[in-house]
């Protein structure tokens, strides 16, 4: 009985004392000052940078890749660095897209919708995150086609782990849907997010960005709906584009936050990559003003080491681009004929102006704008002269390389003496156009490809590489991520049977032959 009494008499003790301690257990224990959760004005600026080439790994699938296949940039070298350069498959480049996006930026713009869809204080941060969320889905479709869409991002709030895949066209007509819905609910009546990365909370200039990637989205379908083209761009000229350069959406970087293909190129690749003679010679030939901005040389240069601030030149008479089709062995039965005494020795991009640690990443601008409509214009889609919008597009892009560096701004002369030189002619007016975009979008591979895809200009010859892996000219699209096939297989092979066999040859719905 007296063990009976001291059992209880300890429990009961020991019951008060935990009551006792539990008492403002969880105010004692909660960092005041450490978030559990993240503002979603932050998540979505989180989703914005990451929607950058978000780091080395994935800057690397770009240069092997979009770059390589639009002629722009190239390497001759294989391995790691193989893709379309050789128009080959490289399992280790073509996923850094998909795995990029998926995991960072589409994660995270799903979780800024949920979370503020239904709060009509946060409804601005909603309908930014919807066109963010568009523009970023736009990247993924013209990379892969057929893509997890309606049912993405959904891992951490629904548990959908398997999504399905949705066809290319429902993903394209629900993305018109939702930049026409979400540019058009954008308040400028409510308070400013001034926390926003890429207008600081100025709405204007977010409608103005729903309806210029609306126009970009409208434009992706003329092979394949000219209808819905015509129709949507239509919305997006009445809803009001881009009006200057200051409206672009742009990332800027610092000596701390860096540009991250100039990191890259800069800290571990800078003898790899070249600018490729198809771009250097367009430039050459038409005497522009970019090629000095865009293009170094190290003359002479006969190794990596060589390649020294002494032997730099920007020079355009001095600019030689690597030829296509060739490996870091072949290239040498080229160097004389070519002008250069080794592979080192060819024209590369410039670090100190386009690609210093903190030049600014664009994401769509004016003159990118202004080029589709003039295409726009020529077929009939809007009013105003297509010669106009050519010529506002070009100066444009001029203008635009004063943001990089002073030293690389062209002065008022060169851009009236190219404009004059190259008058828009009605005759190949499709061809001028994209050729100028292709010429825009230097940088931007995902928007560069996609442009040359849809347009077919310029009108670049086969890379002829002997290893070619392709049957048709160009790559088409990349396949999806061996990763996919092996958790998500059923909706890999449901799209495979939709679209056409995963490989590099496939043509997705709006690359219409």
């Amino acid at each position: 009985m007296k063990a009976t009494f001291k059992y209880m008499l300890a429990l009961a003790l020991s019951l008060t004392f935990i009551t006792g301690c539990d008492e403002g257990f969880d105010e004692i224990n909660t960092n005041k000052v450490d978030p559990t959760s993240l503002a979603p004005s932050l998540i979505l600026n989180k989703a914005i940078i990451a929607t950058t080439y978000l780091d080395g790994v994935s800057t690397l699938g770009m240069l092997c890749y979009n770059f390589g296949i639009v002629q722009q940039v190239i390497t001759p070298y294989g391995s790691s660095l193989s893709g379309g350069n050789y128009n080959q498959l490289n399992n280790a480049n073509s996923p850094l897209v998909w795995v990029n996006f998926y995991r960072n930026v589409i994660k995270q713009l799903v979780a800024v919708t949920e979370q503020t869809k239904g709060d009509p204080l946060s409804a601005n941060i909603y309908h930014a995150a919807r066109i963010w969320k568009a523009y970023a889905f736009m990247i993924l479709t013209d990379t892969y086609g057929d893509i997890p869409y309606f049912d993405a991002g959904k891992g951490y709030i629904s548990e959908e782990i398997r999504p399905k895949y949705d066809p290319q066209e429902a993903v394209y007509k629900d993305i018109l849907k939702e930049l026409e819905e979400a540019a058009g609910a954008l308040d400028a009546s409510q308070p400013a997010v001034t926390t926003d990365i890429l207008y600081g909370g100025d709405i204007a200039r977010w409608k103005k960005l729903g309806y210029s990637l609306m126009l970009r989205a409208g434009m992706r379908l003329t092979k394949i709906d000219p209808t819905t083209a015509k129709t949507y761009v239509t919305k997006a000229v009445a809803g009001g584009l881009f009006a200057s350069n200051a409206d672009n959406s742009v990332i800027r970087h610092t000596s701390l936050y860096n540009n991250f293909i100039a990191n890259h190129l800069a800290a571990r690749e800078k003898t790899n990559f070249y600018l490729a003679a198809p771009f250097v010679n367009y430039l050459k030939e038409n005497n522009d003003p970019r090629l000095p901005v865009f293009a170094v040389r190290y003359v002479g240069a006969k190794g990596g080491p060589e390649q020294t601030p002494e032997r730099a030149k920007s020079d355009p008479n001095l600019q030689i681009g690597m030829p296509m089709g060739y490996n870091d062995v072949t290239i040498n039965s080229v160097l004389a004929e070519n002008g250069v005494v080794s592979l080192w020795d060819f024209t590369q991009i410039n670090l100190t102006t386009v690609l210093k640690l903190d030049a600014p990443e664009f994401h769509i601008t004016y003159a990118q704008v202004q080029l589709l409509l003039a295409e726009a214009a020529v077929r009939g889609w809007v009013t105003g002269e297509a010669a106009d919008y050519y010529a506002k597009g070009i100066r444009a892009n001029l203008e635009q390389m004063a943001s990089y560096d002073v030293k690389a701004t062209i002065k008022e002369d060169a851009i009236l003496a190219y404009l004059k030189a190259h008058p828009l002619d009605a005759a190949k007016a499709l061809d001028q156009i994209n050729t100028q975009y292709w010429v825009a979008t230097f940088l931007d591979g995902n928007e560069s490809w996609a442009n040359f895809r849809r347009s077919g200009f310029p009108a670049l010859k086969k890379n002829p590489y002997p290893g070619s892996e392709i049957k048709e000219d160009f790559i088409r699209r990349m396949p999806y991520p061996d990763s996919e096939i092996v958790v998500n297989l059923q909706n890999v092979n449901d799209a495979n049977a939709r679209q056409g066999p995963n490989d590099l040859n496939t043509r997705m719905w709006w690359d219409k032959k």
